[in-house]
């Protein structure tokens, strides 16, 4: 085998990323032909495994479908698509039951409760979050995502079909336009950079699914990995599909605060199981969420979030804290095992201290425009998890919803996919050109990647943060498009490496985010802006599209 065949690689379905949603995927796919998942890092690096929360799926006799979708209508504050809410809610008991087939054990009542009757002590333990009327998050421990990535992990390795590449970063899509295609604009795979090597490959495929999950590092404070850096959505755009409502830009309200913490995150479920939030007035801690929602602590997250922002700028206090000292510490060790152990490590005690917390960067809520299918508006590509913007989120998450949504909407990817392969147009392989760099060089200016990477970061934090202002969108503009100038000229002067790429791609979804924000005029679910406090009722169930215009000669930009 030459030199140029290692580099050409084929298979049925590339999936770029490894978290629910690509392993999902995967192992469905791969009961179809032949599957490589492409992921940056090692494979067990994604955001599904920080997801501690659980998996919102109706089980309880007293609990319905329809509550569960007017649940999530309600916190999507009028921009959720129903038939999309509907469809995805109704799919989860089949998922989950796919969960458990695969070997996930869900924590049960007797796990969790003393004294628990026979009759229940192995139904599941249910719990609650923010914005749900109900009981219904399945959960395994506090740990749900990480026990979700090492099962299907493990079963992704078995599976003779799958490949798992790690440590190969997807630097573009590959698009008819690059083979002068005449018709639709059709994905054929990617460009993968090898991080062990620099080594570019060409990965050609019939279907190509993104799972790259979302976009955290964009902001100063996160509770996201570092390998969150937009990839597949700046891909997607810039092969051009249709992006959608940019703006809405989760904050989880309750990030530990403490020095020696890094961005670790305390679980909706603290509050579902009674935590009130408290900030520090004088001597004293008084609750305050009672001021902003009728749920009070258990108030959406949107909510929430500019909540303890408006206090903490009003007090000039660092934090605010959660209290939840009305349980046992024998109760709260077994509910909440990891968290309370992570707290510990720092020198609080959930059964007796109150734990300092505040807002971070989350959840993207927007993401590449997708159906329940995953389907984009390229052909051969779809996009699932986080990176895909179904339309069941709206304008703010509902708690646990986004696990759910990894897994139908993964599922659905495939069995689309094989609905519809007669129907895809053939195109040679052979005429797709390999990856040319050019006239580049190596790069001896590195500081110029590590000085954007900080200062697009702050930016974000600090202009099109939880609040937002015209003039502060304005600012934020003016300062990302020299930074996205400086970074292009960088790009093309230069020997693409993986923190270029993922620069390039930081700084493409800070502007789509502050671009979808300035075309907002109004203040709806996640967006806030000042200039704009109320929502606009014209504004009802639109979405905001970003497109870039599709360029028959050059596909980067």
């Amino acid at each position: 085998m030459s030199e140029s065949d290692k580099k050409r690689i084929g298979c049925d379905y590339l999936i770029i990323g490894s978290g629910l949603a690509g392993m999902t995927a995967a192992l469905q796919a791969a009961k179809h032909g032949r599957v490589i998942i492409v992921t940056k890092t090692k494979a067990e690096e994604c955001n599904t495994r920080y997801a501690q929360g659980g998996i919102a799926c109706v089980i309880d006799e007293g609990d319905s479908f329809e509550n569960h979708v007017q649940d999530t209508i309600r916190a999507g504050a009028g921009l959720c698509h129903p038939d999309a809410v509907r469809a995805i809610v109704s799919a989860a008991p089949a998922r989950v039951k796919d969960l458990q087939d695969c070997g996930l054990n869900f924590t049960l009542q007797k796990d969790v409760l003393d004294n628990v009757c026979a009759a229940t002590a192995n139904q599941f333990h249910l719990g609650r979050e923010g914005g749900h009327s109900n009981r219904r998050i399945l959960h395994a421990g506090d740990i749900t995502g990480q026990v979700v990535t090492e099962v299907l992990l493990q079963r992704c390795r078995e599976n003779a079909n799958i490949l798992i590449l790690e440590d190969h970063l997807a630097i573009d899509l590959i698009s008819t336009r690059h083979v002068e295609w005449q018709g639709e604009n059709c994905c054929l795979g990617a460009y993968v950079i090898d991080r062990r090597n620099n080594e570019i490959k060409t990965f050609l495929s019939k279907f190509t699914l993104l799972a790259t999950g979302g976009a955290g590092k964009v902001y100063l404070c996160t509770c996201n990995p570092d390998v969150a850096c937009g990839d597949g959505l700046a891909m997607a755009y810039r092969a051009s599909a249709e992006i959608s409502n940019m703006e809405f830009y989760q904050f989880h309200p309750t990030i530990l605060f403490h020095p020696k913490a890094k961005s670790f995150l305390i679980s909706e479920a603290v509050r579902g199981e009674g935590a009130v939030l408290k900030v520090k007035k004088g001597d004293k801690y008084e609750t305050f969420m009672e001021n902003y929602h009728e749920l009070a602590s258990l108030a959406p997250r949107d909510i929430v979030a500019r909540a303890i922002d408006n206090e903490l700028k009003r007090s000039g206090q660092p934090c605010a804290y959660l209290d939840i000292r009305h349980h046992s510490e024998e109760f709260l060790r077994k509910r909440f095992p990891n968290i309370f152990k992570e707290c510990l490590k720092h020198g609080i005690n959930m059964a007796t201290d109150l734990i300092p917390v505040v807002p971070a960067a989350h959840y993207c809520c927007g993401g590449v425009r997708t159906d329940v299918n995953g389907s984009t508006t390229i052909k051969r590509l779809y996009a699932i998890g986080e990176v895909g913007c179904t339309g069941l989120h709206g304008a703010n998450r509902l708690a646990s919803n986004s696990l759910l949504e990894a897994m139908v909407v993964a599922y659905n990817a495939v069995a689309h996919s094989v609905e519809h392969e007669p129907q895809m147009p053939s195109i040679s392989a052979s005429s797709v050109p390999d990856w040319h760099s050019g006239d580049a060089v190596d790069s001896d200016e590195l500081i110029v990647i590590a000085h954007n990477w900080a200062e697009i970061r702050r930016l974000m934090w600090d202009y099109v943060g939880i609040v937002r202002t015209n003039k502060r969108l304005e600012r934020a503009k003016n300062r990302i498009r020299l930074i996205r100038k400086e970074i292009e000229k960088y790009y093309w002067n230069f020997i693409v490496t993986p923190d270029l790429v993922e620069l390039r791609n930081l700084a493409s979804v800070a502007e789509m985010i502050i671009d979808s924000a300035m075309a907002r005029k109004e203040s709806r679910g996640l967006h806030y802006n000042a200039d704009y406090p109320s929502a606009d009722p014209n504004s009802q169930g639109k979405d905001s599209i970003l497109r870039r215009p599709l360029k028959s000669q050059l596909w980067f930009e």
